[in-house]
């Protein structure tokens, strides 16, 4: 089945014509996987918005929950890709809207253990399902082997970047 040109198609064709010893064909997969990415972000951030919180702390959040036990800020910044000026502010404003709560490592009192109250908890358990179910539904033009066969594409393109 041909597939129909895209935004990516049309700028792989512009740049050909203004630079034909250029090789564009990273453009292919790495153009569309960051377009995608936009595009999928813009849309769920609405979800994640309507809970008062942006990507970033939602993601922080979501660590926090899944992983169920208190972490160091530098474990954080692991977990969430971020660097430890933009977790410390994170953890900063959700701590201060009373979603996190900071302690002493009982190990290392220079270093602190972050983890969500019962309110973090709370706000948590009732944005994910629906981020999730907005996901879906952001998916849902798809079959589930073009599903299954893009999530084991992005797999192997995931390991191959983090090495």
């Amino acid at each position: 089945m041909k597939r129909t040109p895209d935004l990516i198609d049309a700028a792989r064709s512009q740049w050909a014509d203004l630079t034909p010893d250029v090789d564009t064909t990273s453009m292919d997969v790495i153009g569309r996987v960051l377009r995608a990415a936009a595009v999928l972000r813009r849309r769920l951030d609405v979800t994640i918005a309507e809970a008062g919180l942006n990507r970033a702390e939602f993601d922080l959040l979501c660590a926090l929950r899944r992983g169920g036990v208190a972490v160091t800020p530098g474990r954080l910044n692991e977990i969430t890709v971020s660097s430890g000026a933009a977790t410390t502010k994170r953890l900063r404003e959700l701590t201060d809207r009373g979603l996190l709560e900071r302690t002493a490592d009982q190990r290392d009192r220079r270093s602190a253990r972050v983890r969500l109250t019962a309110a973090g908890e709370a706000l948590v358990d009732e944005v994910f399902p629906q981020v999730m179910a907005a996901e879906q539904a952001l998916l849902s033009g798809l079959t589930a082997r073009q599903r299954e066969s893009l999530a084991g594409g992005l797999a192997d393109l995931l390991r191959t970047v983090e090495g």
